[in-house]
């Protein structure tokens, strides 16, 4: 079981996503902005960070930035629907993993026990 950070300005997918995770036995916390996942990254410690790129607030390049500098360690995934977002955020943070939007449920919580693992 993983503890994960999720940042999502979309309520329905962010539900679905959190759901999803959870059902695979992980513990998630959800944001609904850039700004709330860094307070929630200085709150609490976490093993990945799952962060939409394109959000109100900070955006999810910014809370990559940070989850990293205050845990080299924290794994990170991305998730956008712009193919150049993705591009920039595969370039920030080249360690990351990015997944296109629409993703498959089945397909996210594969990704994510393959990332944990690693």
């Amino acid at each position: 079981m993983a503890r994960i950070l999720l940042a999502e300005d979309d309520y329905s997918l962010r539900g679905f996503l959190k759901r999803a995770l959870e059902r695979a036995g992980h513990d998630v916390i959800d944001c609904e902005n850039g700004d709330d996942a860094i307070d929630a990254l200085e709150a609490h410690g976490f093993d990945l960070l799952l962060t939409d790129i394109v959000m109100p607030g900070a955006d999810g390049i910014e809370v990559a930035r940070t989850a990293s500098a205050r845990d080299p360690d924290m794994k990170i995934m991305f998730i956008s629907g712009f193919a150049a977002v993705a591009l920039t955020a595969a370039q920030a943070s080249p360690q990351a993993k990015v997944l296109a939007k629409p993703v498959h449920l089945k397909d996210l919580v594969d990704e994510v026990d393959r990332m944990i693992a690693a």
